[in-house]
Parts: structure tokens; C-alpha cells; sequence
């Protein structure tokens, strides 16, 4: 294994704790992968990493070098791709909503890997909060308003959103014909990942938009959750339009007052602060926001 190659082996253990994971990533024996750990710290004369039977962690020693690593390992990516003949390359680890990535970036995959046919994706779904580094994932991409997390946003694109609710709840409650018709119902509370508090429905109006806060029996912080007790009649509801697009299709939930959307929510993607963006993230992001410019 040449110089290169042990550096970019010792950042991925210390990015996955683990000699094994950070083998498999790789596609060498996790015997060779020791073999080059240990190598390493007798050419630099320091231990890097403090190993027990569950998990790798980095030295002081150790911290201190990866750090150095990223940067330098990043700055050999960048270079290379600018020389004329240089594409980009490697593995993507992406992690997103599932729905969103079916709706979305499956249908249009395929173009993607035909024109960069030397870039790998994986995918993972959730909403989560994405340990980054830790998990070996290059960007997690998320939608609505983001907690602080000390990761760095970078602004992908906006989702229309509706409200809806259930052909039951409207038969009970009435089809409310403007905003101020409201008085009376209830909604299925979303939860913010920021305060914990119910969000408002928002309500865009030729004077402005207006938010409002109904009386709810339930909330929830996860879209399926509340799209779930939106179809048991529970409540209006809001999230961005593709959510609930098999159910406005199928009737199983009817759009409310169409005039006044919600104000689109953004679509972000999440980074870690100390990386830089390898052109092979680059290029996927590029790919993503112009998605959603069309």
C-alpha cells in the first residue's frame, strides 16, 4: 500500500471506529488494513490510534494528524480534477428522506451515472440526525427547518407545500372556503426539531402570509406520522405537495383552500465543516439543485 493509500485508509478508520468497517469501505482485507496502520506509525514514530476489542479511536497524536490528512487528501482530489483528462470519481454515501429519494432522485439517477460513469452512489434514508464523519456519509440532504448542528447548510432548492385533510374530517368539520373560515378546526400538529413547539399553518394571502395556530389533540415530528393521523381524520395538515401525492391522486386526502399554499420549505444539504467538497460531491449537488430548478 503506497503513502496515499495508508493516509485515506487511516482517515477512514477514524472516521468508522472500526479496522473492519473501514476495510470493507475500502475492499481490502481487514488484515492488510492493520498491517498498513501499523506501518504507518513506525515511519512517523507516533501511535495514532488507541485500539480495544470494540472500537478504534484516535490519539491526541492521532486527532491531530487526521486533521491534516482531510485537508491534504482533499487538496490531492481537487488538483487531479483539474487536469483535462480527470473525471470525477470514488464512492458517494448519501443520505436523504425516502420518499424524497424515490420521488426524486431515483427517476433521474440513471442520466447521472451515465454522465459520470466513474461515480458510485449509495444511499441511506432518514431523517435523522446523521453523525457525518462517524458514519462515513458524504452529505446528508433534509428537508424543512434545520436544528443547529454545527454542520455547514448548503441551499438546495425549495418544495411546494399544501395543506389537506381527510374526506371524513371535511364531511364533520366543513371545507373551510378561506383562511379565516378556520375558526372551528383543528390540525394534526408537526413538531420542530428546533423548539419542540407545534409550528403554525402558514397561509399565503394577497396581504401577506398569515400563520395559524389551531387547536390540535395530536402532533408528531416525523411527515408520516402526521400524514398517518391526516388520513385517520384528525386534522388539517401541511407538508411539502410530492408527500401527499398518491393520496390527493387517490382521494384518500383532499387539498384545502389551493389559493393560500403554505410557503415552499427549503431543501438543504448538510456537510461536515471540516471537508472540503470532493468534485465528486460537487457534481451530485450541482445535480440535485438543478433538479429542482425545473
Amino acid at each position: 500500500m503506497d503513502h496515499l493509500d495508508s493516509l485515506r485508509l487511516f482517515t477512514r478508520v477514524v472516521e468508522r471506529g472500526s479496522f473492519s468497517v473501514a476495510a470493507a469501505d475500502l475492499g481490502i482485507p481487514r488484515s492488510t488494513a492493520t498491517d498498513a496502520i501499523r506501518q504507518l506509525e513506525q515511519r512517523l514514530r507516533a501511535r495514532l490510534l488507541d485500539r480495544t476489542t470494540r472500537h478504534v479511536a484516535p490519539t491526541q497524536d492521532g486527532r491531530d494528524f487526521y486533521e491534516r490528512c482531510v485537508a491534504i487528501l482533499a487538496d490531492i482530489e481537487d488538483a487531479e480534477s483539474t487536469l483535462r483528462d480527470a473525471e470525477p470519481h470514488g464512492l458517494l454515501r448519501i443520505d436523504a428522506p425516502g420518499l424524497l429519494t424515490r420521488t426524486y432522485l431515483l427517476p433521474a439517477l440513471p442520466a447521472f451515472l451515465d454522465r459520470y460513469p466513474r461515480i458510485d452512489v449509495h444511499f441511506g434514508q432518514s431523517d435523522r440526525l446523521v453523525d457525518l464523519v462517524r458514519e462515513g456519509v458524504d452529505c446528508a440532504i433534509r428537508v424543512g427547518e434545520l436544528a443547529d448542528s454545527g454542520l455547514v447548510q448548503r441551499r438546495l432548492g425549495t418544495l411546494a407545500e399544501v395543506t389537506v385533510a381527510s374526506p371524513a374530517y371535511l364531511a364533520r368539520h366543513g371545507t373551510p372556503q378561506s383562511v379565516d373560515d378556520l375558526e372551528g378546526h383543528r390540525m394534526v400538529g408537526f413538531l420542530s426539531s428546533r423548539t419542540g413547539e407545534v409550528l403554525p399553518l402558514e397561509f399565503s394571502t394577497p396581504s401577506g402570509l398569515r400563520e395559524v395556530l389551531l387547536p390540535c389533540r395530536v402532533a408528531a415530528n416525523h411527515s408520516d406520522t402526521t400524514a398517518d393521523l391526516a388520513r385517520l381524520g384528525l386534522g388539517l395538515v401541511q407538508a411539502p405537495r410530492y408527500r401527499f401525492a398518491l393520496e390527493l391522486a387517490s382521494g384518500t386526502l383532499v387539498e384545502v383552500l389551493p389559493e393560500c399554499p403554505p410557503s415552499p420549505t427549503a431543501l438543504s444539504a448538510l456537510i461536515a465543516q471540516n471537508r472540503q467538497l470532493s468534485p465528486r460531491l460537487r457534481v451530485f449537488l450541482d445535480w440535485v439543485a438543478a433538479l429542482f430548478r425545473t
